[in-house]
């Protein structure tokens, strides 16, 4: 029998966590002289007003024991209820529900898309709160890769919880602990990046929004030009690093901390993921140098923040790939698939399950060429768990799936091919910016239908939710015990 009490109880918390977070734009718009600091102000109460009777009908002192069957509950009610409550600013500074609803979401989900226009001159209190949004969705997303994907079975942090194949070995002895590192980290590379971009000439509110959009993987911007808006390859280089390790997984931080420095570069997956940077970015700057007449050490800046930025599923642009040419924009649409690695803030099918495909095709190919031989897949210099490769090729087939889907939907609402399968692409891969004039670079999510932008609100969801969860909670089984 699910125990709906503390499911409630912990939403009722984060509801309340919500409303605290928006005393900050609060703070600054009032600072700023603007009327939409009343905005977050009543938001805040409306928000903590509900939290707290949430929290007061679900709170007994009796011990009650929340299983796995309440954190996939949880889980998913999670993102869909706080995206809700943190939509409401955007509602009282006058977005339809709709937009509103899209803009939360796509804040939490770290996909950085958008249908807010003319940032340049918003209020810094909105601007600050999309930032702020995506900072705390980028520690829910890991928390969620540790806590609740092992249990999914889709060869999720299984893989890198471990040096062994043996799963009840945890990196820390307890899950607190292990959070709590995870957060330390992830605010150690905030407040690195945030003084590195201030130190290379932003100033300190753009350095704090776009070094939570950075880490978090998120990509919103200040800025209606996004990161080309400051025309500065120190800081576009300094972007780069900080968008790979946001793509990092950061249970490898933790091992390196506790003395394991060589994962760093013994990790398969973090090999991968470099050298699929390097090899795209080459050949980026090379096609770029050569039909654009671009400067080799400009084509190498402009290819390599770009790809390292759809890959690792930020979505910042320094520019707009879409007129390098039908060769870059084919690289690009692969690109957003792709994601960084897994436990880390970026979306997409990630490296390792891309890895083991390939593990699997050759170990395929292998007893085409000799049915009676015996092939053991290795991962990391061990045997990957019997589980993992039949969950990683249904997780991709599922994923490939929803992906059409969504695009057969968003078609049937009027938008062309390219614009539906990309944006299908990029919201379930929580990249951001997609292909075309409406959702590229250069577009604005914003021209969408209000039915579009639903369709797309659930895609990003379902991004982040891994798919497998809302096909848990779809079981009969789940919800009889």
């Amino acid at each position: 029998m699910i125990q709906f009490r503390p499911i409630l109880l912990a939403l009722g918390l984060m509801v309340c966590l919500v409303a605290v977070a928006m005393l900050m734009p609060m703070a600054v718009d009032y600072a700023d002289g603007h009327s939409s600091g009343l905005v977050f102000a009543v938001s805040a109460l409306v928000t903590l007003f509900i939290g707290v009777l949430m929290v007061l009908f679900a709170y007994d002192r009796k011990p009650v024991k929340a299983g796995l069957r309440e954190g996939f509950l949880l889980t998913t009610l999670s993102w869909t209820l706080v995206s809700a409550f943190a939509a409401i600013p955007f509602i009282g500074l006058g977005l339809p529900i709709g937009d509103a609803y899209f803009e939360s979401v796509s804040a939490l989900t770290a996909t950085g898309a958008t249908v807010i226009v003319n940032l340049d001159n918003q209020p810094r209190g909105i601007l600050l709160w999309r930032a702020l949004l995506q900072g705390i969705g980028g520690i829910g997303i890991i928390v969620f890769a540790i806590l609740v994907l092992p249990f999914l079975r889709i060869g999720g942090m299984q893989l890198f919880q471990t040096e062994s194949s043996d799963r009840s070995e945890k990196v820390m002895p307890r899950t607190y602990h292990l959070v709590s590192a995870i957060c330390g980290v992830f605010g150690l590379l905030l407040v690195a990046c945030t003084f590195t971009y201030m130190l290379l000439g932003m100033t300190p509110f753009d350095a704090i929004c776009h070094a939570l959009a950075t880490v978090s993987t998120g990509g919103f911007s200040t800025h209606d030009a996004s990161f080309g808006y400051f025309k500065s390859p120190a800081l576009d280089w300094a972007a780069v690093v900080f968008m790979i390790l946001g793509a990092l997984p950061f249970v490898v931080y933790i091992k390196a901390m506790r003395g394991n420095s060589e994962i760093l570069w013994r990790d398969a997956q973090v090999r991968g993921l470099f050298k699929l940077l390097a090899a795209t970015s080459v050949v980026l700057a090379v096609y770029l140098e050569l039909t654009r007449d671009i400067p080799l050490l400009d084509a190498v800046r402009l290819a390599t923040f770009n790809a390292v930025s759809i890959v690792t599923t930020t979505g910042f642009v320094t520019a707009d790939y879409t007129t390098w040419g039908p060769f870059a924009i084919g690289i690009f649409f692969i690109l957003m698939f792709v994601g960084g690695c897994s436990g880390s803030t970026s979306g997409g099918i990630k490296i390792y399950r891309i890895q083991v495909s390939w593990l699997l095709t050759r170990a395929h190919l292998q007893h085409l060429i000799s049915p009676n031989r015996i092939v053991t897949l290795l991962y990391n210099g061990r045997r990957l768990p019997e589980d993992v490769p039949f969950s990683v090729v249904a997780f991709l087939a599922l994923y490939l799936a929803t992906i059409g889907l969504f695009t057969v939907l968003l078609t049937a609402m009027g938008l062309d091919l390219l614009t539906a399968l990309s944006s299908a692409a990029t919201a379930v891969s929580n990249v951001g910016p997609g292909l075309g004039e409406i959702v590229g670079p250069s577009g604005t999510f914003a021209t969408l239908p209000t039915g579009a932008k639903w369709v797309l609100s659930a895609a990003m969801l379902l991004g982040r939710l891994e798919l497998f969860t809302v096909l848990v909670l779809l079981r009969p089984e789940f919800w009889r015990g």
